[in-house]
């Protein structure tokens, strides 16, 4: 039988997810759309799949700690995957950080609290930090919603498994 690593799991969750946000981009759904949610689903579904192989293979030891550690090890991918993927995208389309850019100025215009000077000069480092700051907040999102995808299926598994 060909097993799959937790690993390798990760590496074909994080590029289905991938496809899913590149298609969702082309086909202009917007970011507040639904169907951003079936990205969330197949990250579920790949911690899912990653779980339920561990807990059928011979190495289940039936403690969470094993069980979330290789939830965790698929998640570090996925992770890893959506991160590049965001700073390639983000390097690659410019133009979303002028566009932030010129919301942020408006805000702070908007404000009154600042002179032009110091407005030009917050907005100029928005825009040079805008793919940064977009990888570091992928990289805490991603984790963290993996991390509580895992805790709760390994959590889950285990009740059910321990009922039978």
């Amino acid at each position: 039988m060909n097993k799959l690593s937790p690993s390798v799991k990760g590496l074909m969750t994080g590029i289905v997810m991938t496809a899913l946000i590149l298609i969702f981009f082309v086909t202009d759904q917007p970011a507040n759309s639904g169907l951003q949610l079936v990205v969330y689903g197949v990250y579920a579904m790949g911690v899912i799949w990653t779980l339920i192989a561990y807990s059928k293979s011979a190495e289940y030891t039936r403690k969470f700690v094993d069980l979330f550690g290789q939830g965790f090890r698929c998640i570090i991918v996925v992770t890893l995957v959506l991160t590049t993927f965001t700073g390639i995208f983000s390097a690659t389309h410019p133009e979303f950080a002028e566009k932030e850019a010129k919301a942020y100025k408006e805000y702070l215009i908007s404000k009154k609290e600042k002179t032009p000077g110091e407005i030009d000069e917050m907005v100029s480092s928005a825009k040079k930090h805008y793919t940064t700051g977009l990888i570091y907040s992928s990289i805490f999102r991603y984790l963290f919603i993996g991390a509580a995808f895992t805790a709760a299926g390994a959590a889950s598994l285990l009740i059910i498994r321990r009922r039978k």
